[in-house]
């Protein structure tokens, strides 16, 4: 499955506090690689701000699960996360990726009409960690 090793560091505690600001709308939730949650916050305002509450105390951990879960390697999830969230309907985090046709394809089309964007939301995690498992097998 994942490797794991001690010193994994695949996600910030320092970006994920800056995404629990917004995270009524689920956005730490996302960046850690729950997007099932992510969504439910995004409906109920990060159930109804309780949740959003409890998370500020739960980061350490959600960080830690990312960690443990996600490779390390040469994209990096943060990098990679504030490109999406700031440029992702131009493409510039697919382009990041090694994407590159998709990147252009995304900054013609306004992120494929917002779809792609919502799509990169849900899965980016997981792409980057296909990229990066790539990378250790070449290696």
């Amino acid at each position: 499955m994942h490797h794991s090793t001690e010193r994994n560091n695949t996600h910030s505690k320092a970006i994920g506090y800056l995404a629990w600001i917004f995270g009524f709308f689920g956005a730490h939730r996302f960046y850690y690689g729950k997007p099932i949650s992510g969504i439910i916050w995004f409906f109920t305002l990060g159930l109804f701000f309780i949740g959003w509450i409890i998370d500020f105390f739960l980061i350490p951990a959600m960080d830690r699960e990312a960690d443990r879960r996600f490779i390390e390697g040469e994209t990096n999830y943060s990098i990679t996360w504030i490109l999406l969230v700031f440029l992702g309907v131009f493409g510039i985090h697919r382009m990041y990726m090694g994407k590159w046709l998709s990147g252009v394809l995304y900054l013609f089309t306004f992120g494929l009409f917002g779809l792609g964007y919502l799509y990169d939301l849900l899965t980016l995690n997981d792409q980057i960690d296909y990229i990066n498992s790539e990378d250790c097998e070449r290696r």
